[in-house]
């Protein structure tokens, strides 16, 4: 896979201290890559005043904006070394003003801890579901308690076979991304890859709760058998493409575990990935391309609520994202 080379690391003052910038200074290590390290502090009222004082809102605001920004330099100070990292204030709404970053800096990925609340059940905050659902580059989102190592990596793909041409190669190179940066994590992390595909058979509950005419049991259960095996194939072959493209060594050193559950994706790779107990979850969020401000279908959403582990996510080649470096 090509490799990062422009990484943004996003700074939030109220994230936990456990989620440190060394979880995005080793990916920029790694791969030789710059890191930005970015704070986005909100705008202050019109207005507003400190009451005895002459100051406009602008010189309180620039005051604000000097003083994170010097906080930031003393956060990156340790990684000067070896590392090619710079940092930035930036003013606005967070998600907006990310987006437009990566726009005109050509970012290949954001690295952000979650702001969400675990403990509620609520894994990812506004700003995280924004990104995940808009950013046209991968965005990585790490839980504040996440290992710096990880020891396994998961990646989740559909496979589902489909007839229609510019669908299935959408579908092939979606699938392709996954593979490929789940594969270059798990190299890096010398961790494990397991590679997961949810499958259901069409029509099985009509067939299964006798509402229309079924033939017997055992043609219904050739039919099922029948379609696990499309989908195992399908699967297997995205794994051979994998090995073409990463080389047989590293496909053997890796040895991907298959994760083949049979229901709705929804509900069965979260499962997988908490039975596995993975440390990141490499997935798609849209599937369709060139349709600006699409949002991540349902079922990537309803995913996304049920982990509880950190996240990578990434759209399809020729995402246009619906956040545009034009302020409305």
């Amino acid at each position: 896979m090509q490799p990062f080379d422009n990484i943004l690391y996003v700074v939030e003052r109220d994230a936990s201290p456990a989620c440190g910038l060394e979880r995005a200074a080793a990916p920029a290590r790694a791969n030789q890559a710059r890191l930005t390290v970015t704070e986005v502090i909100e705008p202050l009222p019109p207005g507003t005043r400190l009451e005895g004082l002459e100051l406009t809102t602008d010189a309180l605001q620039e005051a604000s904006r000097r003083e994170r920004a010097a906080t930031l330099q003393q956060l990156i100070a340790p990684y000067q070394d070896g590392l090619r990292i710079e940092a930035q204030v930036l003013t606005g709404r967070p998600f907006l003003e990310l987006i437009r970053d990566v726009l005109r800096h050509g970012r290949d990925l954001i690295i952000k801890c979650v702001s969400g609340q675990p403990q509620r059940g609520s894994l990812f905050g506004s700003t995280d579901l924004h990104l995940l659902r808009k950013c046209p580059c991968p965005v990585w989102l790490s839980r504040p308690d996440a290992a710096l190592n990880f020891q396994r990596v998961l990646a989740a793909v559909d496979v589902t076979p489909v007839t229609e041409r510019k669908e299935q190669q959408q579908q092939q190179a979606l699938n392709a991304r996954i593979l490929d940066l789940a594969a270059a994590l798990a190299v890096s992390e010398f961790a494990e890859l397991h590679v997961a595909h949810a499958w259901q058979a069409l029509g099985e509950p009509l067939l299964r709760g006798g509402l229309i005419a079924t033939p017997a049991e055992t043609k219904i259960d050739a039919y099922i058998e029948a379609e696990r095996r499309r989908h195992a194939q399908a699967l297997e072959q995205a794994l051979v493409d994998l090995q073409s493209r990463i080389g047989r060594e590293a496909s053997d050193w890796l040895k991907p575990v298959r994760h083949l559950p049979k229901g709705s994706p929804r509900v069965e790779l979260p499962a997988v990935a908490t039975r596995i107990e993975a440390d990141i979850l490499v997935m798609g969020t849209v599937a369709r391309t060139g349709i600006a401000g699409l949002l991540m279908g349902n079922t990537a959403e309803t995913i996304l609520h049920r982990l509880d582990c950190s996240v990578l996510a990434v759209k399809p080649d020729g995402f246009v994202s619906p956040v545009t470096l034009e302020q409305t």
